[in-house]
């Protein structure tokens, strides 16, 4: 009951009956992660036969939805083929356009969000990153933390702090934002549309 209980707390009431359906007819291990800099979620394969998908859970309810089911496609691939093969390849494209059809619709998404969905679904990509009205749309549903700002908006020399750390942001590189660490000035790439916390 806990995987519901994540689902419930994290997913819009229209999609938890079918994501939860997903788990039972294909277990995993569930984990609603801390934030993470470089990954939304992953899924992992341990010992060849047990499973493990995390999403962020500071992701909103729509944005959750759509990482889960990006993690349940590569293990649903991977329980086919039994081997990853190219993680998002065409395999994995045509597996996540199915599980994500039965929640295209106006019950689970607000149709700010559908449109934009429905057209990176005719090729997605890794991340939802990839397509900037997607993102902007889904981020316009995210409840702005306070003194925060998105990192994609905020100029390059900025110095911020994220995830306990404070780092100088770079140069914006497809879907990431190079950025310096401050105390040890290593190179860090971090996904440009998190919430970061200016800092003088």
């Amino acid at each position: 009951m806990e995987v519901l209980r994540i689902l419930e707390r994290h997913l819009p009431g229209h999609a938890v009956s079918y994501c939860y359906d997903l788990w039972k007819n294909h277990p995993f291990a569930f984990i609603a992660s801390s934030p993470r800099r470089t990954k939304l979620g992953d899924f992992r394969v341990e010992r060849g036969t047990e499973f493990t998908i995390t999403v962020n859970n500071d992701l909103n309810p729509y944005a959750f939805l759509i990482t889960y089911l990006h993690e349940v496609a590569h293990l649903l691939v991977y329980q086919r083929y039994r081997r990853l093969g190219r993680p998002h390849g065409p395999a994995w494209k045509k597996m996540f356009r199915e599980v994500m059809q039965p929640v295209l619709h106006e019950a689970v998404f607000p149709v700010t969000v559908l449109t934009p969905l429905k057209s990176y679904l005719s090729n997605p990509a890794a991340s939802t990153g990839a397509h900037p009205t997607l993102t902007r749309a889904l981020r316009q549903l995210d409840v702005k933390p306070d003194g925060q700002q998105l990192l994609v908006e905020m100029p390059e020399g900025e110095t911020f702090r994220f995830l306990q750390k404070e780092y100088i942001r770079g140069m914006k590189r497809r879907t990431r934002v190079v950025c310096t660490e401050k105390t040890t000035g290593l190179k860090v790439s971090i996904w440009a549309h998190v919430w970061v916390e200016k800092t003088e």
